[in-house]
């Protein structure tokens, strides 16, 4: 978001006119504007605009159309383009600002959000100081663990890296197309619209094809946004030609285009499948509203969109960008329902709020800077490179320095004592104190800083399989690879939870074990929905296809599996709900099972576990002196807890079923903490260190049951 002045102006602000200066369009401030606030009101949560994150994709028109106009006017009149003086006035017109809030948001990240999010928030502050925090979301958005957690406060930076990496790019293409229109003697503009074309069709492809299979990954890389931008860039090339259409026509390109903004904001929402070909609706519309200012008209779209009001919305939409969402989420964490949610009227509470904060630095920090000369200067330009990008560095680096000291002091104090975590229950968990909540949480294993990641597992490994689209059937390998005894662990991350304790066990027992995982996928032979909101998974159904001719392949003399109780069957196309969905998944569990019985392995199915009713590390990070409401009634978190395993070894009698249960929660209230260890790390899956714990326990059950002697 940039609010550099354009190559052909439409409404001219009077003092700028008569001074003589590049011409200011009052329209685009208008246009911002109404990106701004349809972005606020999204975030919100304000009913009925659905879509409106859509009015970040007008914002990538608006900063593709005033950059390439700034860049192409300087080209013609002086036949070079001055890069450094460029950069310069990039670096004075973004990061004083930005360095402002992302400094604010660590000092509000380690006063008011749970001390469970710091790390990630810290992280992603870094990555935004440095604008490529895009690419770090991206990588996140594969993550089936990171998918649950909370938002970050700075993650609506990722658009802000998207144009910076623009920025930088950019003008290295225009140097590129100067050399080739000398050589060749094209125009400039003629020379420039080749090389756009070379980047938005590839671009607007991939976009569509990587929405298609990954939208949640689509959304923030810069490769699937650069057409966006590079239409506003093209606009700037024929709009000398659009500014000659008739009158009537300019009149209903801007309000065409107003209506195909207002119209993709109320019709799209977090269903849609985003950016792809859905964003050719408000990208093409904001274009319609830029070219709709070619030349000055009466009863226009731009004449209500230099209405001051909005002129003066426009001129802070980019603090108001910056501050908003840092005030949402730390509402959130502070005022926000259990669930997370927070009611809109709140949210416009909180966003209106930012207004402050957002006047003030635009009038103290960014508009100053701005407009001022000696920031062009190159000390004083390195100078604000390098203060506004090390300082959030700097400070996501101390507060890290104070986690990693916190975590190592825990760990000194409290890993591996006498009653760790599960053998705190003795022999009889139900009767055991050590079941209940403790009247203070002092020091826990894992500490709160880093519970969140205790999954035993690296996802970097690749065997197991976080991304929904991926349909390989991975092993991960465990134990003694020489042993003659083969143990298979399958399912969804319900059974990856069990991964740190099983692999105990198989190191003391000399047993070779394989872990075959997938996120949100359970080990059965149905079609099942998937994903936020539920959409058909054949994945999944691959997954497991693949997943079967492996077990059977391997000769396993055990396998264990388990799974969540979240899964919706369908059956014939028809989404089977309730009971019908959980018959139908543990006929199918039985089905599967029995394929591997008759095949001569021994299959062992273990309960479902607990669910609680908010997130564990967060509930005691806000509660550390009275733990105890962080714990969920027994009853309520085992409603459903292992029903469809239940089901199914009633139908495979030859499959034993194993509830460690009792030693999860083996009192009238799951507690959060059990012998100095924290059981979950979030609402439903156990921490790696408490599952090690579990492993003597797990060994006897599996004894019991006939599976191992």
């Amino acid at each position: 978001m940039t609010s550099t002045p354009v190559l052909t102006s439409a409404v001219r602000t009077p003092s700028t006119a008569a001074a003589g200066t590049t011409p200011h369009r009052r329209d685009i401030q208008g246009l911002r504007a109404v990106a701004v606030v349809l972005v606020l009101a999204y975030h919100a949560g304000v009913p009925g605009v659905p879509g409106g994150f859509v009015g970040v994709d007008v914002f990538f028109v608006i900063s593709g159309f005033l950059i390439t106009g700034l860049i192409v006017r300087e080209v013609e009149r002086t036949g070079r383009l001055d890069l450094p003086r460029f950069y310069a006035r990039r670096i004075r017109r973004l990061l004083p600002a930005t360095a402002v809030v992302l400094l604010a948001t660590a000092a509000a990240t380690a006063v008011a959000l749970p001390v469970t999010r710091w790390e990630s928030v810290l992280r992603d502050i870094a990555a935004s100081a440095l604008y490529v925090v895009n690419w770090r979301l991206a990588a996140q958005s594969v993550d089936y663990q990171a998918a649950e957690q909370a938002s970050s406060p700075v993650q609506h930076f990722w658009s802000l890296a998207v144009e910076e990496q623009f920025y930088v790019v950019w003008p290295l293409v225009i140097l590129l197309v100067i050399a080739v229109h000398r050589r060749r003697g094209w125009t400039l503009r003629r020379a420039l619209a080749v090389g756009l074309a070379l980047i938005v069709i590839p671009s607007l492809l991939w976009s569509a094809s990587y929405t298609a299979t990954d939208p949640a990954q689509a959304y923030f890389v810069t490769t699937t946004r650069l057409w966006e931008l590079g239409v506003g860039a093209f606009l700037v090339l024929v709009l000398h030609r659009v500014a000659r259409l008739s009158t009537t026509t300019l009149r209903l390109l801007g309000w065409a285009g107003l209506a195909g903004i207002a119209l993709s904001a109320l019709v799209y929402d977090d269903g849609t499948r985003f950016p792809g070909l859905a964003a050719l609706l408000p990208v093409l519309s904001a274009a319609a509203v830029l070219a709709a200012g070619a030349r000055p008209h009466a009863g226009g779209a731009g004449s209500l969109l230099s209405w001051g009001p909005a002129g003066q919305v426009g001129d802070l939409s980019y603090s108001l960008y910056l501050w908003h969402w840092p005030f949402v989420v730390v509402g959130t964490a502070i005022f926000g329902r259990e669930d997370g949610t927070l009611w809109w009227v709140v949210g416009v509470l909180l966003v209106c709020t930012s207004v402050v904060p957002a006047w003030f630095t635009y009038v103290v920090v960014e508009h100053p800077i701005h407009t001022s000369r000696p920031f062009l200067r190159g000390r004083a330009v390195l100078a604000t490179l390098v203060v506004c990008t090390l300082l959030p560095v700097a400070a996501a680096i101390a507060l890290q320095d104070r986690l990693d000291r916190r975590v190592e002091a825990a760990m000194q104090q409290a890993a591996g004592g006498a009653g760790f975590g599960a053998a705190a229950l003795g022999n009889d968990p139900a009767r055991s104190p050590a079941g209940d909540p403790p009247a203070e949480l002092g020091v826990v294993v894992p500490d709160l800083t880093v519970v969140a990641k205790d999954h035993g597992i690296d996802y970097s490994l690749g065997c197991h399989q976080a991304r929904p689209e991926a349909d390989e059937a991975k092993a991960c390998e465990w134990g003694d690879r020489d042993s003659d005894f083969r143990v298979a662990l399958v399912g969804d991350s319900h059974a990856l939870q069990w991964v740190p304790t099983v692999s105990v066990i198989a190191e003391q027992e000399s047993w070779a074990l394989d872990s075959y995982t997938k996120s949100a996928c359970g080990f059965h032979d149905v079609p099942i929905l998937g994903g936020d909101p539920a959409a058909p998974f054949p994945e999944c159904t691959r997954w497991n296809e693949r997943l079967m001719e492996e077990l059977l392949a391997g000769d396993y003399d055990l396998v264990l599996t388990t799974g969540s109780n979240s899964y919706l069957v369908v059956d014939d196309g028809q989404t089977l709900k309730g009971s019908d969905s959980d018959t139908a998944l543990a006929e199918s569990y039985a089905r599967t099972w029995t394929r591997l019985t008759d095949a001569g392995a021994e299959v062992v199915a273990l309960a479902n576990t607990p669910w609680h009713t908010q997130d564990v590390p967060d509930c005691l990070a806000a509660n550390e002196r009275s733990p105890g409401v962080c714990a969920t009634p027994r009853e309520q978190a085992l409603t459903t807890a292992g029903r469809e395993q239940q089901e199914a070894t009633q139908l495979a009698t030859q499959v034993p079923l194993v509830d460690m249960n009792r030693w999860i929660c083996p009192r009238e209230a799951c507690s959060p903490v059990i012998g100095g260890v924290i059981t979950f790390r979030d609402r439903h899956h156990i921490t790696a260190t408490y599952a090690r714990t579990l492993a003597p326990m797990l060994h006897r059950e599996l004894e019991r049951s006939g599976a191992v002697t």
